[in-house]
């Protein structure tokens, strides 16, 4: 079994683990979610919100077994395989960062959900942009347009403004924590348009090469 199995693994079990400790200490319907202004829009049944992001982070970890077995492209993962690890890995201690930081504000811990967000949100931005300069086409994992999908020249060439816009967005997401009013811009309006300029680059880029 792989360190990075191993891990996720470990995680996965200690959430059960605070899951179970913490549930009778929880009211009986827990928040949710929360909105762009970091206030509580939803709330659910506790073994719902203390199960999902256990649920999930196990769902993730198949998911990331499996795709390297039904991608077209499988030969393009095994590519960059070392680096395939890494994003499960992270993506499953962010969900249980945020399965803390739920438990926390239930137990009256005084926070903005949004503010604490924004170092993890900044931390996963550019590790996208990390991941960006190493991945291969596949169909799972990177920039997933109809041009970056048709060209492996599209591909590479998306991936690496790609990842250097990630990296700023990963930048500014900290800022956040600094001009917390404006907290909100910091962290969703750069990522929205990375999204955006990638597509419309990965379409213009796929225009030349025809």
């Amino acid at each position: 079994m792989k360190e990075s199995q191993i891990i996720v693994i470990g995680i996965i079990l200690v959430s059960l683990a605070i899951g179970i400790y913490f549930y009778p200490l929880m009211p009986e319907r827990m928040a949710f979610h929360w909105n762009l202004e970091g206030r509580v829009d939803n709330y659910v049944p506790k073994f719902w919100a203390l199960s999902f992001e256990p649920l999930l982070s196990i769902g993730l970890f198949l998911l990331f077994l499996v795709i390297p077995k039904i991608d077209p492209l499988k030969e393009n993962i095994k590519k960059f395989g070392k680096y395939y690890d890494g994003p499960v890995v992270f993506f499953v201690v962010f969900l249980f960062y945020l399965y803390l930081l739920t438990i926390a504000w239930h137990l009256n811990v005084q926070f903005n959900m949004l503010h604490a967000l924004a170092p993890a949100l900044g931390v996963l931005y550019y590790f996208v942009g990390v991941l960006c300069v190493h991945v291969e086409r596949n169909w799972f994992v990177g920039i997933r347009t109809p041009w970056t999908m048709s060209s492996d020249v599209v591909w590479r060439k998306t991936h690496k403004i790609g990842a250097t816009l990630f990296k700023v967005c990963g930048v500014t997401a900290f800022l956040g924590l600094v001009f917390e009013r404006f907290a909100l811009y910091f962290i969703v309006l750069p990522i929205l348009a990375v999204a955006v300029y990638t597509t419309v680059y990965s379409y213009f880029e796929y225009k030349k090469t025809s």
